[in-house]
């Protein structure tokens, strides 16, 4: 069947057309990146909302964690997820018996800056690779919350309260697997308003090698 004259014309201008708007949409796709968006805005979070973080969402954010890259896809991490308000006090009156001078801050409510939420993160210590895929783990999920309105801190202070003897009974409950070591800590929760700027970047870190 042959094409009239003007509808054929009319498909060479459509495809003309759609050849030239897409760069023009390509340029859209990169200044709306959300991935990059979410990287450059996120900010270390040290003031929290007296307000919980539901279970769905702390599963999408674990979800996301778990889904990170990691060597031999040993998925060499266990995570724990504690938002029960009775055991961090228990875990913050630990800490505050060896630093007393924190109670003294009217601010202070918890050693997790104050967040509802704490994520536990431990690496399996037979496998040398663990601290790094621990680490990718915990950036996918500092990163995920971000997108979702939950601020993070990484808190490193608070990993040897945990290993403490005193602490036993809560590194216990834990149920961490024979061989892994806790490795860092990341408190969760919704800001209270805080939006820090971000601190300056050395980029002369970061070159190409020619």
């Amino acid at each position: 069947m042959k094409l009239s004259k003007t509808i054929f014309a009319a498909l060479i201008a459509a495809m003309a057309m759609s050849c030239a708007e897409q760069p023009e949409e390509q340029t859209v796709m990169e200044e709306k990146n959300q991935v990059i968006e979410t990287i450059m805005a996120r900010r270390s979070i040290r003031k929290y909302q007296d307000r919980p973080v539901s279970r769905d969402t702390l599963n999408k954010i674990m979800e996301c964690g778990i889904n990170a890259p990691n060597g031999q896809n040993k998925q060499s991490w266990e995570v724990r997820i504690v938002d029960n308000p009775e055991v961090i006090k228990k875990l913050t009156d630990l800490y505050v018996k060896d630093n007393p001078k924190e109670a003294e801050n009217p601010n202070f409510q918890n050693m997790f800056r104050n967040a509802p939420t704490v994520a536990f993160i431990a690496n399996d210590t037979t496998f040398a690779y663990s601290p790094v895929d621990c680490g990718l783990m915990a950036e996918n999920m500092i990163l995920s919350a971000w997108s979702m309105g939950i601020g993070s801190c990484c808190l490193g202070s608070v990993i040897p309260v945990m290993n403490s003897g005193a602490a036993k009974p809560y590194l216990e409950r834990l149920n961490l697997p024979e061989g892994y070591h806790l490795q860092v800590a990341i408190a969760f929760g919704y800001p209270a308003g805080e939006n820090p700027e971000a601190p300056e970047r050395d980029y002369s870190k970061a070159y190409y090698i020619e």
